[in-house]
């Protein structure tokens, strides 16, 4: 066997830390370490936290959203994407870094890419799956379904690659999994049975549109789970119906293993101080 590199072969893209296709994805949660604290953030600390979440100039990332957290697993949390893995992660490095990390306390956090679906038809799929359906070949009725589809597709996908953040109110994060117990793995399945499971459960997602968007995105070889799922919506009553009418597709009553929840409500680092009271009101 010759070590000589074949000349024909498909040249390797260069080293790089820039996915080829999706972005970088990181949701970190925080608490803030009250017992730490003399009396509330001084105002050199509140200027670190506020300029840490409106980072600007080179290391501005290209999405970033802050929530704070209801319940007890965590006071805020931060969404951060970009192309740029240490974009992502310097929003993070400027919550803990001195003087004011030694009152935050990182509880959770998931790392993950964007990505298109294996799942999301093309557009020949898409015209075989409508005739599937019982849609007649070649019908107006047919065409005219595929002819929209098609000019969906490059925005839907955009949005699932490099997605803009609704400045919607409430916000709802869940890393999962596909199981794997007998009877019950989702990887020993084939490839269409797969497809059509997914299919059902976009269709219930379809019901929602207009008041949630949705955005998956890959743990797979990154995190402990293999799928991190963001919720956003135009009130929290449409979460809770989402979740619970998806819970019923087989694709998630039989093979989708789920993590800890966090619901979030849209907020600014002011708001965020405020509602935790940390600093002096009004301030």
């Amino acid at each position: 066997m010759s070590g000589r590199p074949n000349p024909h072969a498909t040249p390797l893209p260069e080293p790089s830390t820039i996915p080829e296709k999706g972005w970088h994805c990181s949701h970190f949660l925080y608490r803030f370490r009250r017992e730490s604290m003399p009396h509330v953030l001084s105002p050199s600390c509140v200027a670190n936290f506020r300029a840490a979440l409106s980072p600007a100039g080179d290391v501005k990332p290209e999405r970033l959203a802050s929530y704070w957290i209801s319940g007890h697993a965590a006071d805020f949390a931060v969404l951060v994407m970009d192309p740029d893995p240490a974009k992502v992660d310097a929003v993070h490095q400027a919550l803990i870094a001195p003087p004011l990390g030694q009152f935050i306390e990182p509880v959770w956090s998931f790392v993950s890419i964007s990505e298109v679906s294996e799942y999301v038809p093309s557009i020949e799929q898409y015209r075989d799956r409508l005739i599937r359906e019982g849609a007649a070949e070649d019908s107006p009725e047919l065409n005219a379904k595929v002819a929209a589809y098609e000019r969906r597709l490059p925005m839907m996908n955009e949005q699932r690659l490099r997605p803009e953040i609704p400045d919607w109110p409430a916000a709802c994060f869940y890393p999962m999994n596909k199981s794997r117990v007998p009877d019950a793995n989702w990887f020993m399945e084939s490839f269409s049975d797969r497809n059509a499971m997914m299919a059902e459960h976009a269709q219930s997602g379809i019901a929602f549109a207009g008041k949630v968007s949705q955005l998956i995105t890959v743990g797979v070889g990154l995190d402990d789970w293999e799928w991190m799922v963001t919720l956003w919506g135009r009130n929290p009553d449409y979460l809770k119906d989402i979740v619970y009418k998806m819970r019923f597709d087989k694709a998630s009553a039989k093979y989708a293993e789920f993590g800890p929840f966090y619901v979030g409500y849209r907020a600014s680092a002011g708001e965020i101080l405020e509602h935790c009271k940390v600093v002096e009101s009004g301030e």
